[in-house]
């Protein structure tokens, strides 16, 4: 699979067959955050690994019961353990937690797994669940297991919406 069939082939799946996903490939998976780009090459994440039924439920709760999480065999939570605005007025945190994220969810596609990024839930609550310092920032966190759907590809705008030379 090359880098664009990825991009263009990964749909959000919300649906998961209860078959476990093996450590290999969720080692895979996380490898592929951890070679992710960062501000100044800081590293500034950890990434979590969900697989017990309790710490599932808890996030069930704390993603506003979005069914996924419970229905998919593990999570995984990214944080960002420093963060500090970057020139253009960014912060760092978020930008480089989102850059190991859609890393990680084309690796699971590539891998044949489905994931969801999720960006509504209670950030308080996850960091209950898992124990996450309160200076810690949750950035994001989605299910990951084997899609038990096939969606179709949502439409996009289209090229010249999006894509403009030398101006606006």
């Amino acid at each position: 699979m090359t880098v664009k069939e990825a991009i263009g082939g990964r749909r959000s799946i919300r649906t998961y067959k209860p078959e476990a996903v093996s450590e290999e490939l969720l080692l895979q998976v996380l490898e592929a955050g951890r070679l992710s780009p960062s501000a100044a090459n800081e590293q500034n994440w950890r990434f979590i690994l969900a697989r017990d039924a309790d710490v599932k439920e808890k996030l069930f709760h704390a993603s506003h019961d979005q069914p996924s999480v419970n229905e998919a065999p593990a999570a995984i939570v990214v944080c960002a353990t420093s963060s500090r605005e970057m020139s253009c007025g960014e912060q760092t945190g978020v930008v480089d937690g989102s850059c190991a994220i859609i890393s990680m969810l084309l690796q699971a596609h590539e891998l044949g797994l489905g994931t969801c990024w999720l960006g509504h839930f209670d950030a308080d609550a996850v960091r209950a669940a898992l124990g996450i310092p309160a200076e810690v920032e949750v950035v994001g966190f989605f299910p990951i297991g084997y899609p038990a759907e096939a969606p179709e590809a949502r439409p996009r705008k289209d090229f010249a919406e999006v894509v403009s030379f030398d101006k606006y």
